[in-house]
C-alpha cells in the first residue's frame, strides 16, 4: 500500500476512533490489551512496539527498534526532557565499545537521535528518532527506544514531560 494511502486511512481511522489524525508515517490505531490511563506510553519489548494509550483500548502504535539482548530493561520511567535536533554524547559503555566516536556529535545527518529525542527519568535512555532507519522493527540499541524520525515527532507532539512510559518485556 502506498504510503499516502495508508496516512490517509490512518487519518480517517483516527478520526472515526475520536483521536486527532495521525501524520507519521509507520504509526497505525490499534487495540491495546490491558488498563493503562490515556496518555500513557507503553513499550511492548518482545513485540518491538511502542503504543501511545488513548483510553478504551485503543492506542497509536509505532514501531520501535529496542535494546539488543543483555541490553534490554524493564519498569516505569518518565519523560524528563524534551529536545529538537539534539546533539548527542555516547554514554560511557558505548564509548568503551567503540572508542572511536567522537564525544559529541552534532545534529545532523550523522546523529544518531534523529529529529527528536525524548530523555527518561533514572538513567542514560531515551525514545529518540535514528539516522540508522533500518533498524527500527529490530533488537538493536544500547537500551533506547528508536523510532523513524517522522514517528518520533509525531509522538514528541503528543506527550508531555511527566508522561509515564512503561517499558515491559
Amino acid at each position: 500500500m502506498q504510503a499516502s494511502v495508508r496516512l490517509a486511512l490512518l487519518g480517517a481511522l483516527a478520526l472515526v476512533a475520536g483521536a486527532t489524525a495521525c501524520t507519521a508515517e509507520a504509526a497505525r490505531l490499534d487495540a491495546v490489551s490491558g488498563y493503562y490511563t490515556p496518555g500513557t506510553i507503553v513499550i511492548r519489548t518482545h513485540e518491538r512496539r511502542l503504543f501511545l494509550t488513548l483510553g478504551g483500548g485503543r492506542a497509536l502504535s509505532y514501531p520501535v527498534a529496542v535494546g539488543m539482548p543483555g541490553k534490554q530493561w524493564e519498569g516505569e520511567v518518565r519523560i524528563d526532557g524534551k529536545y529538537v535536533r539534539p546533539a548527542w554524547s555516547p554514554p560511557a559503555e558505548v564509548k568503551r565499545d567503540k572508542p572511536w566516536i567522537p564525544a559529541v556529535i552534532p545534529p545532523g545527518p550523522h546523529n544518531p537521535m534523529g529529529e527528536r529525542a525524548l530523555t527518561l527519568s533514572g538513567g542514560e535512555y531515551a525514545i529518540h528518532g535514528t539516522n540508522m532507519p533500518s533498524s527500527v522493527g529490530k533488537f538493536a540499541s544500547y537500551g533506547c527506544i528508536r523510532m523513524y524520525n517522522s514517528d518520533i515527532i509525531d509522538l514528541y507532539d503528543r506527550v508531555a514531560v511527566g508522561t509515564v512510559v512503561l517499558v515491559e518485556p
